[in-house]
């Protein structure tokens, strides 16, 4: 795939989550990253369906949002500090740039964290290209 086909994206953004109806949402994106995470609490897993809350802080309508998975893995993901955690992994759908892409998301509680979503290599290789100097591309494009 050439540069030519791949999207410029700054180093944060707003993007939608169709399947998840949340709507630009803070995302943050980290080229160190391997796998990408969505910030929920209370993830727990009751008779093989997933369950979990949704928290943004720039959202108050979506803090403690339910969020139910009937599938879901369960995945090793080794976090900046060397350290392995055991993650809930869903699939779903991220909407930037006016398309819908598929995408995986780890559950992790990231309220220490400054952006609710974190989007990681898996995702971003080869469609986009990193540029730290900007912000937002995606959400300034949109119609508000």
């Amino acid at each position: 795939m050439t540069n030519k086909t791949k999207k410029i994206i700054g180093r944060v953004d707003k993007a939608n989550f169709p399947e998840l109806n949340l709507n630009d949402i803070a995302i943050k994106i980290d080229s160190g990253a391997y796998t990408s995470s969505i910030h929920c609490e209370d993830i727990h897993e009751k008779d093989g369906v997933l369950y979990c809350n949704f928290l943004d802080k720039e959202h108050p309508d979506y803090n403690h949002k339910p969020l139910v998975f009937k599938e879901f893995n369960t995945i090793r993901v080794k976090s900046s500090n060397g350290i392995a955690q055991k993650r809930y992994e869903i699939k779903s759908t991220l909407k930037i740039f006016g398309k819908v892409y598929k995408i995986s998301l780890s559950l992790s509680d990231r309220k220490e964290m400054k952006f609710p979503v974190l989007i990681g290599r898996k995702f971003l290789n080869g469609k986009f290209i990193v540029d730290p100097q900007l912000k937002d591309i995606s959400f300034n494009l949109q119609e508000h």
